[in-house]
């Protein structure tokens, strides 16, 4: 995993797009674009504004595959987390489980030549599970999301993302 660094305290995961810094913020904040490759929802682009999300992973796979029965539950769930920080195209921050699973802050950069660097970092995660929970699931998503700003498809999510489980899980020990 290029630059990342993953305790059972906090994720900071780095990634450089081949796509204008304009195009990632897009995908991060409108709902129909963040669909594609996390979760889309009512959002309110403001300090204390709503982010919303709604689980729909089993429509992030292009082809038609089955979800892992432990997430099966969850498939249709929605709830919205507190913006707390936003200086568009440059950063978004908002809570996750209402603050009691940490703060999630996604920065943007320019790079040469078109690139954006974007740092995630997930900080107050309640230890290991959280951050096997957490680190598979957001590197999982930013992979996604980078096949999607290159307009690639994404046969199977649920196969990126227990690739990921299986790495974070070992990287944890």
């Amino acid at each position: 995993m290029p630059q990342d660094e993953i305790t059972p305290n906090e994720l900071r995961l780095e990634r450089v797009f081949d796509a204008p810094i304009e195009k990632v913020w897009r995908y991060l904040v409108e709902p129909d674009l963040r669909a594609k490759w996390l979760m889309a929802g009512p959002t309110d682009l403001r300090v204390g504004g709503d982010f919303g999300l709604t689980m729909q992973h089993d429509n992030l796979s292009d082809d038609d595959v089955p979800t892992p029965e432990k997430y099966q539950g969850m498939i249709g769930t929605s709830w919205a987390e507190k913006i707390v920080a936003i200086d568009p195209p440059r950063l978004l921050k908002f809570g996750w489980d209402g603050g009691e699973a940490g703060q999630v802050t996604f920065a943007l950069n320019e790079e040469a030549g078109g690139k954006t660097r974007l740092i995630l970092t997930h900080i107050g995660l309640r230890g290991r599970d959280d951050a096997v929970n957490f680190g598979s699931g957001w590197t999982s998503h930013l992979t996604v999301l980078e096949r999607r700003l290159q307009g690639e498809r994404v046969p199977n999510f649920w196969a990126v993302h227990a690739e990921a489980e299986a790495k974070i899980d070992a990287a944890l020990g």
